[in-house]
């Protein structure tokens, strides 16, 4: 989030936060633009009017380096020629203050469901499947009881099979910033995750990859 009116900022925060998305803001453009380009995203939210940089222009400086990354502009600038004027630079979507944090998580949702890799609410590997409606995991016909962060670590994982994720990859996507990189709390996570996960069953999905970190594969 780019937002300088820190209440607005804490108010979107939170309402995606309890939708499970890991969160981190800025109160103006110059270090918005930094963590937007040095951080691995899913989306941003950016507001027009910050205090050192027009919003525009804070998105053309991301868009040129990270041309794929969504953005959504969040503005009280409800005039029609200001909306076109975004669109035309290739702004994602466009939201009007006030809003309802629900229309803005729906909108965040068709957003990141334009991507292949996040298009489904069911996500399985193997006999392991994941419903992102209902919040709700099972293996085989056995339903998994997960923590708010556990879930969203499998959720991480389930969204990119096979891929070695690092410990700061992990921090980054399921934490935020916020989070002390050398804390061992990706490693806690993952045992009581692997417990949950594997633990009596033949085949083991989470694996340890020695000296990079971690990955879900049904492959031996």
């Amino acid at each position: 989030i780019i937002e300088d009116e820190k209440d607005i900022a804490s108010f979107i925060k939170k309402g995606l936060q309890a939708e499970h998305f890991a969160v981190d803001a800025a109160i103006n453009g110059k270090d918005g633009s930094y963590l937007a380009l040095t951080n691995d995203y899913d989306l941003v939210l950016l507001d027009l009017r910050l205090p050192d940089i027009y919003g525009l222009d804070v998105f053309k400086k991301v868009k040129e380096h990270k041309p794929y990354l969504p953005i959504i502009i969040l503005s009280v600038e409800n005039e029609i020629k200001k909306k076109v004027e975004a669109f035309d630079l290739g702004v994602h979507d466009y939201l009007t203050k006030p809003f309802a944090i629900e229309e803005l998580v729906a909108r965040i949702r068709a957003l990141l469901n334009r991507d292949k890799k996040l298009g489904s609410n069911n996500l399985k590997i193997a006999d392991l499947e994941m419903d992102l409606k209902t919040h709700t995991v099972k293996r085989g016909e056995q339903k998994i009881d997960l923590r708010h962060r556990e879930f969203d670590l499998l959720e991480y994982f389930m969204r990119n099979p096979g891929v070695v994720l690092t410990r700061s990859m992990i921090l980054e996507h399921v934490w935020d910033m916020n989070v002390d990189p050398f804390t061992n709390t990706v490693d806690v996570h993952m045992r009581y995750l692997r417990k949950k996960i594997d633990e009596g069953f033949n085949k083991q999905l989470l694996k340890t990859v020695h000296g990079s970190g971690y990955k879900i594969t049904d492959e031996e």
